[in-house]
């Protein structure tokens, strides 16, 4: 029986008490980092030490193993990039854990940016030669904005990196939280011989599984063992550990999640090696779901009635139907397949009769589930990203964040032939937010305007629409470097000013792009009574 399917009573009669512990038994975060940190390989490891994989793929598929779960679509197996956020379900301990692994690549932050609404912590992942760098340093920001408990990972143990001391300090002066190693590495970066597990003093050594696929061996020796066996390494790593017990530096529940420290884990991801403990610390230590604000500011209490936030679709994973899936996060109550929920946007009722669990691109019908649990609407294709699904349809959680486009293309159909294919296309990309797609009374639906937030979302549509739409692309890029949101009414205003084009979107909001920020401050200099919203800024 999975997670989702155990019940202590009866879904729609479940109790307050009932809700609370089986929320009490989720754990809901995200994975994040800088591009090429090891996020997909740290959560393919997770996922093998939860016993959900007899063996761990690698990003390239490299030497034989299969490519990571999460990395699913072909576009991230051949680049070896997540475009995507990803979604496993895995149980530990008695304790079911649910891991968004997210997109590094700035010009994915969007996704990004969402996954975090739906998550109680995160797993910020460091390179231990690369240190913080500036996309972490973002993604943490917003991690601080939200108030969500960071855990700190420096992974990439087993090659040549910085000292962990210097990291710990580089860790404290980026983020403002001070680090409290749970693990302390036993051999300096590149020569990764075990961990010192600082709560009992304990020694761990690895030796890495024949082609990292499978669990490392591990063998336990108390401080005097490991002493014999590591020799000066095990000294170091003994002098730095009762050196940052002499400072503090160890872990306090109530501070790290009132966000004033992080713990700290080191592994080799890659090797399978240290993961054991943080997939243990996602039990023992990361926060359960938990009363959620509404869009109003008031609290809605976790043992309340349904509720969800839908926060991304994606098509294509079943590749034989092309069906779509509407990922949404329970945040309160308890889901029983065949209720009844409304809409909070539309209005409009909707059975819940075909909602499925994921694993990568696997998936499987799913008959309760509880908050913090995530859930798959197949082919609800009324529900946008950020709308909730509530039992009253009167609950509404805010909004999910919007970025501020920077790119600007056209797009065409290579073979006038498959127009139909092209439209379809381009709408599901649109649902998906892979690209907000935009028409206008000039160019007419045939040669559409495509906004992104960086350069590679592009390549992303060239990909699907080859591969997955049939209908291959080509784009000409357009001079416009901005976009706002405007009033209809004041289109023609707008559509008479040099340097700026009037576009409509599919959710029936009006924009005006301009080329640069000059044309904006002169037009808003012009017409001051004219609405110019700005979109969320990016994150650069």
């Amino acid at each position: 029986m999975s997670a989702t399917e155990t019940e202590t009573a009866e879904p729609s009669t479940a109790t307050s008490a009932e809700v609370l512990t089986e929320a009490g038994r989720r754990r809901t975060i995200a994975v994040i980092s800088h591009p090429d940190a090891g996020k997909s390989t740290l959560t393919e490891a997770l996922a093998l030490h939860a016993r959900a994989l007899r063996e761990a793929g690698h990003v390239h598929g490299k030497a034989g193993r299969a490519g990571v779960v999460t990395d699913w679509q072909d576009m991230e197996k051949q680049r070896g990039i997540s475009i995507s956020s990803a979604v496993l379900q895995l149980d530990h301990r008695g304790m079911v854990v649910n891991v968004v692994d997210t997109p590094g690549h700035a010009d994915f932050s969007e996704d990004t940016y969402r996954a975090l609404t739906a998550v109680d912590a995160v797993i910020m992942l460091v390179d231990a030669a690369r240190g913080m760098e500036q996309q972490t340093r973002k993604l943490f920001g917003v991690c601080k904005q939200r108030g969500l408990p960071v855990i700190t990972v420096v992974n990439k143990w087993d090659r040549p990196g910085q000292e962990a001391l210097a990291l710990l300090d580089e860790i404290e002066s980026v983020t403002g939280l001070r680090p409290t190693p749970v693990t302390w590495p036993v051999g300096i970066a590149g020569d990764f011989r075990g961990l010192l597990e600082r709560a009992t003093g304990g020694y761990v050594k690895y030796t890495k599984a024949p082609g990292g696929a499978t669990l490392a061996v591990e063998e336990r020796f108390d401080a005097e063992g490991a002493a014999q066996v590591e020799g000066d390494a095990w000294q170091q790593a003994l002098d730095e550990h009762e050196l940052l017990a002499a400072t503090g530096a160890d872990h306090d529940e109530d501070e790290f999640l009132a966000f004033r420290t992080t713990p700290v884990f080191f592994t080799a991801a890659v090797a399978n090696t240290g993961v054991g403990q943080v997939l243990d610390a996602l039990v023992d230590i990361a926060p359960a779901p938990h009363d959620q604000a509404d869009v109003e500011g008031a609290v809605h209490a976790v043992t309340g009635g349904f509720s969800a936030q839908v926060f991304k679709t994606q098509t294509g994973m079943n590749p034989a139907h092309r069906d779509r899936l509407a990922f949404a996060r329970i945040h309160s109550g308890v889901f029983h397949r065949g209720m009844t929920v409304r809409d909070d946007r539309s209005g409009r009722p909707m059975v819940l009769k075909h909602v499925q669990t994921v694993f990568g691109a696997d998936r499987s019908t799913v008959d309760v589930a509880w908050p913090g649990d995530v859930i798959g609407l197949v082919n609800a294709r009324h529900v946008n990203v950020g709308d909730t699904l509530s039992e009253n349809g009167r609950l509404a959680y805010p909004p999910l964040p919007v970025f501020a486009p920077e790119h600007f293309r056209t797009v065409r159909p290579k073979d006038l032939g498959a127009g139909k294919q092209f439209r379809q296309g381009l709408r599901e990309l649109d649902a998906e937010g892979v690209v907000r797609v935009l028409t206008s009374e000039t160019r007419g639906d045939g040669e559409p305007v495509l906004s992104a937030v960086g350069a590679l979302q592009f390549d992303v549509v060239q990909h699907r629409m080859t591969h997955e739409f049939r209908s291959p692309v080509l784009f000409t890029e357009l001079p416009f470097t901005t976009a706002r949101i405007i009033d209809a009414a004041d289109a023609p205003l707008l559509r008479a000013h040099r340097g700026a084009e009037v576009v409509q979107g599919s959710d029936g909001r009006t924009f005006a792009l301009f080329t640069d920020e000059w044309r904006v401050r002169s037009f808003a200099r012009d017409n001051p009574d004219v609405r110019l919203e700005e979109l969320v800024a990016t994150s650069s």
